[in-house]
């Protein structure tokens, strides 16, 4: 029988309601929608597009390395941003963080994401079934 495991790092924002960062079951690993927030003081970040997914991104990158995983092992990614102007802004950021065989990816434009984030982003990973 396949266990599931609760993901958490100090390293990114504690979750704002009632979820987990991520969760491990059968060798695959879901991580919740990630907004711009500090993970240090739980504050959103309200800067620019770029330093917004950045945030996002480095929070994102902090719980898949928790895990034991690396970013190549990244296998599907959705992005959610209120407005799609800020798409190829976005892109050139997300491109740093997945220079390498890239994950699949969905990018839709929503009406409004939590606390007033402008981009939100989730992820499905490939990790060990070790569990621990």
């Amino acid at each position: 029988m396949s266990i599931k495991r609760v993901v958490h790092t100090a390293k990114a924002p504690a979750a704002k309601g009632p979820y987990s960062q991520a969760i491990i079951h059968g060798g695959v690993m879901y991580v919740s929608g990630q907004i711009p927030l500090d993970p240090d003081s739980g504050n959103i970040i309200k800067s620019t597009i770029e330093e917004e997914t950045s945030a996002i991104l480095n929070n994102l990158q902090a719980i898949v390395l928790e895990s034991g995983a690396a970013m190549t092992d990244v296998l599907k990614v959705t992005c959610y941003l209120t407005d799609m102007d800020d798409f190829s802004r976005f892109n050139e950021v997300y491109s740093r963080y997945f220079q390498i065989d890239p994950p699949a990816r969905t990018t839709i434009e929503a009406a409004r994401l939590p606390l007033g984030a402008r981009v939100e982003v989730d992820a499905i990973v490939a990790v060990s079934c070790s569990p621990e």
